[in-house]
């Protein structure tokens, strides 16, 4: 599994890597996690809100921060 977590690095933005990162620990999952900032890469996503979450290449959240159980379970755990 493939995640991204978009954002340009505001507190939601690094609050949502946490979590991702907290969820794919819990998971077990050996899902790599990647944090873009570059808004040329981000435009690419046609994101309009940030923080957001791709997985696998397909946009899962924009504008918020889930929890890590609403992550966890948006994964696949």
């Amino acid at each position: 599994m493939d995640i991204k977590v978009l954002g340009t690095g505001c507190s939601s933005c690094q609050t949502l890597e946490r979590r991702v990162r907290e969820a794919v620990e819990q998971t077990g999952s050996d899902a790599s996690v990647e944090k873009i900032e570059d808004m040329q890469q981000i435009m690419q996503y046609d994101v309009m809100s940030m923080p957001a979450l791709v997985v696998d290449d397909e946009v899962e959240v924009t504008g918020q921060t889930p929890s890590v159980k609403e992550l966890t379970d948006l994964l696949g755990a």
